[in-house]
This record gives C-alpha cells, structure tokens and sequence, in this order.
C-alpha cells in the first residue's frame, strides 16, 4: 500500500515538481496539495497522509507554525511531517524540530533523498539532510542550553548511550542495527525504552536531547 503524502508550497511550479517527483516514486501517491499554510493544515487534517511535506516559507501560516499545529507538543495525535526549504539555516533547522518535524530537507536533495525521507518519516525515523547536519550538530554541541535539558527518569545504560549517539546523527533503525549487530526488533525497543526515560514523544526530541547534553559528541 503506498504512503499518502500531502505537498504544500506556495510557489506552483514547485509544488507541482515535487508532486510530480514523489508520484514517480514507488511506494508513494500525493493526494493532495496546498498552496498556504493554513490551507496545508486544513488538507492535512481532512486527509490524514501518512507523511506532510511543507515548505517553510509561505503565506498566511509558515511551514514551522503549520508543523507545530499538526505535530507540535501539544497536538494528541501528531502527523509526520518534513520540512524543505532553499535556506540553509540552522534557526530553521532548529525551529522545525522544535516544532515537531520528523525530516529537514534543502529543495536540492534530488528525487532519491525525498523519497527516503518520507519513508522514513512515515516509519517515525529522522531524516536530515547531510549538508546541515554536522554543522546542526557542531552548533548544538559548542552552544549552552537555553535552559537545563530534563534528566532521564532512569539512567541509561551502557548500550542506550549508544543507540542514542546514533540516533542524534540520523542513522536509521535498519543502519544502527546493522553498525551494533542487533535485530530490528532490538533496535526498537532500545529507541523505546529511550523515548520512556527522556519523556520523548519521537526519536527527533531524542537527538535534540543528546545535542544538548553534548551526548551527540560521543
């Protein structure tokens, strides 16, 4: 069964591109568009795609602020969301996980990348893009907390530590078990278990968690 994906960008021959792009892709149908923000929300909601692709920039309500709306910390029933953009700045990276996105993309990742991330997004991993992650990372690493991140209901063990440094740097279930020697199986419980003690709702809040305490560095 293909994923169901929503496309929202304001500017026509580019969501019309990626409409088309995903549709070409095996395993995913668009089954709608937007052209604003709030219309995004509003498609969204009627719809219930496995996966949101919304730009950031657009009028009446940006890609950040319809994320929140459809996956933010206090929506019940969060939908997948990635965010993609021209701008390559990490105010936005940081805004659109803040948010709730599961994916950050620059409009020239290519047809392959897109593909990945939805996929991904749809399976609840994390996808962003090579180009902004280690400088996502460095900035997190080399900057103090706003304020002091929440402590683990109980500590971590050992292989957790693990499993969460590779999490922060965007390996994917099947990746971290292959890099371990683990089942999937194992994996998952592991990223739950992860989720239970960090009070985190998906395995972005997870790096976030790790860049800042500077476990991302380990």
């Amino acid at each position: 069964m293909s994923l169901r994906v929503v496309v929202a960008d304001d500017q026509e021959i580019v969501r019309t591109g990626l409409a088309m792009i995903l549709d070409a892709q095996p395993g995913i149908e668009v089954v709608g568009v937007a052209a604003d923000g709030r219309e995004a929300v509003d498609v969204a909601r009627r719809l219930r795609p496995d996966v949101c692709l919304f730009d950031i920039r657009m009028p009446e309500l940006d890609g950040i602020e319809a994320t929140r709306r459809l996956a933010g910390p206090d929506v019940a029933d969060p939908m997948a969301v990635v965010v993609i953009t021209t701008f390559d700045l990490d105010e936005y990276v940081h805004a659109a996980l803040r948010a709730g996105a599961r994916g950050f993309l620059l409009k020239n990742a290519g047809a392959a990348m897109l593909s990945q991330a939805v996929h991904a997004a749809a399976n609840g991993d994390a996808l962003i893009a090579p180009s902004v992650t280690a400088r996502l990372l460095a900035t997190f690493a080399g900057s103090a907390p706003s304020a002091s991140p929440a402590q683990p209901v109980d500590p971590l063990t050992e292989r957790e530590e693990q499993i969460l440094a590779a999490v922060a740097r965007g390996r994917t279930n099947n990746e971290i078990g292959a890099e371990f020697h683990i089942t999937l199986s194992t994996v998952k419980s592991h990223v739950t278990s992860l989720m239970n003690k960090l009070g985190a709702r998906n395995r972005v809040e997870i790096a976030m968690w790790a860049y800042e305490t500077g476990r991302a560095r380990r």
